[in-house]
């Protein structure tokens, strides 16, 4: 699987670049979000994931890590494709499609051309819990504060998977993120999560 890309942009349209690397140019579907961000960029790096059915192979790009996961989570979803949650990260940015879902906010979701009031049910009723436990984004009624939500999701991954490697259960090992950063100040690194986490009996 190509995690990323590296190289020259010697093609750049709002739906796909051509990134080229190595000699090889590589065609990137994108979001329209995306190439407001690296239109005027001469190379750059882009997450990727790529697609593989029995008539394609299609590259995805994503220039944040947030919009690759919540891309993740979209396609993963009955009825939503690749190309539909391209279309979704298009219209709206990672930040308000993440609101609109924990705030069940159908007709934000709805306001995307092909997502119909079905679709952005499924969506929320699949993605609000995920998004709420991952710390991705909090409720209206939940207040702000601590380490922001995009940095405690990073974290708490990075850390999960660290303390798995070292043989921690995955149960505790959430269970003591979780803890740990629901206490933490707004400076926490991944290290000192771990860090903690290990001396947890």
């Amino acid at each position: 699987m190509i995690a990323y890309i590296k190289g020259e942009l010697t093609h750049k349209e709002p739906a796909f670049i051509v990134l080229e690397t190595g000699g090889i140019g590589y065609e990137v579907k994108i979001s329209l979000n995306t190439f407001s961000r690296i239109k005027d960029l001469d190379e750059c790096m882009l997450l990727t994931y790529m697609q593989v059915r029995e008539d394609a192979h299609t590259l995805y790009g994503f220039l944040e890590q947030s919009e690759k996961k919540l891309f993740m989570l979209l396609i993963g979803i009955s009825g939503v494709g690749a190309n539909t949650a391209l279309a979704i990260l298009s219209s709206l940015g990672v930040e308000e499609i993440e609101q609109a879902i924990v705030n069940e906010d159908k007709k934000a979701i709805e306001s995307v051309k092909g997502i119909g009031a079905k679709t952005a049910q499924r969506i929320i009723l699949e993605l609000k819990d995920k998004l709420v436990k991952q710390g991705v984004v909090t409720s209206k009624a939940e207040i702000a504060g601590g380490v922001s939500n995009i940095a405690q999701y990073a974290i708490r991954e990075e850390s999960l998977a660290a303390l798995t490697t070292l043989g921690i259960a995955k149960a505790t090992a959430e269970k003591a993120i979780e803890s740990i950063l629901k206490g933490a100040s707004g400076d926490i690194t991944t290290e000192e999560v771990i860090k903690q986490a290990l001396k947890r009996k």
